[in-house]
């Protein structure tokens, strides 16, 4: 299974978008508005239809903001018109020959939607090492589910990498463990945050066996036999590492699935104490992993 922990070194949030506009009806009858109070937003457009067997203008005692159509805003037995806020307030309105059809809107800011913020720390791991994952819900409402979706790479559809609920202030932790470079998007209810990748470089271990002979194994969820691994030494005199040879991998039957293991046995003539490290470039890697470099040890 894929694992993953998110952490807080990238922050990444799901947009921010208000919720979808609605359309609030008012009733003009004979007597009244029916409500004759109502609440909308600034993303809402208010309805007037007018039920009543003569007709009737709905004038606002302030204009400023309000757009109405048709123009002028006098609607006719069976008429609908439609009126839009660009400041929140409350608007009074009325009929100038009609004293009782009294009524006022109060305009708010629409409310955003939920959203979820990911953390991703580290986005740089080691194969089958720990990542972590920690965010919030911006409802801050604990117990909600929350579920994580990982897209490896090389796969076209996400799949469910765990589960867990929310804790107080609406936050969730949770540990995974990436086999290759994937992609994450965190999902609460209809909520989903951005996606955040994670890359991912396979596992290089690089030990001494005996007098110039050294050995090579590489940890990953798919095999690299065949592909050249570059051999260093550090030039102490020149402050950097310098190239000594190139080895090929081979398959390694000591497989533990998922890991698949490739390895290869070599020897190189290195001054004693000679400090000495490997590299697995991504040229021989492919899109899913970033460049492998071993530990350093001594010749």
């Amino acid at each position: 299974m894929w694992k993953m922990i998110l952490s807080a070194c990238v922050a990444l949030f799901s947009t921010a978008v208000v919720a979808n506009a609605a359309t609030v009806d008012v009733s003009i009858t004979k007597t009244a508005y029916v409500p004759a109070t109502a609440s909308a937003s600034t993303a809402d457009s208010v309805k007037f239809t007018n039920n009543d067997t003569a007709a009737h203008q709905v004038a606002f005692k302030s204009t400023a903001g309000v757009s109405c159509s048709p123009t002028p805003f006098t609607l006719q037995p069976g008429q609908s018109g439609n009126c839009t806020f660009s400041t929140p307030g409350t608007y009074a309105y009325g009929d100038p020959s009609a004293a009782t059809l009294q009524g006022s809107l109060t305009i708010a800011e629409p409310a955003a939607s939920p959203m979820l913020s990911v953390f991703a720390q580290p986005d740089d791991a080691i194969y089958a090492s720990k990542v972590t994952l920690t965010g919030e819900l911006s409802t801050k409402k604990a117990g909600a589910d929350i579920v994580v979706l990982a897209t490896p790479c090389n796969r076209s559809e996400a799949t469910k990498a765990a589960t867990m609920q929310t804790t107080s202030n609406g936050e969730y932790t949770i540990e995974l463990r990436p086999a290759r470079n994937t992609v994450f998007i965190v999902q609460a209810g209809a909520v989903k945050s951005s996606p955040v990748t994670v890359k991912v470089r396979p596992r290089v271990r690089l030990g001494r066996v005996g007098a110039h002979r050294y050995s090579l194994r590489v940890f990953a969820s798919q095999k690299f036999a065949g592909r050249l691994a570059t051999v260093q030494r550090y030039a102490v005199a020149r402050e950097r590492w310098v190239f000594v040879k190139r080895v090929r991998l081979h398959s390694n039957s000591t497989n533990i699935l998922p890991t698949v293991i490739s390895s290869v046995a070599f020897r190189s003539l290195l001054p004693p104490h000679a400090r000495l490290r490997v590299l697995l470039p991504q040229s021989q890697l492919g899109s899913c992993y970033l460049t492998g470099t071993s530990n350093t040890i001594r010749a």
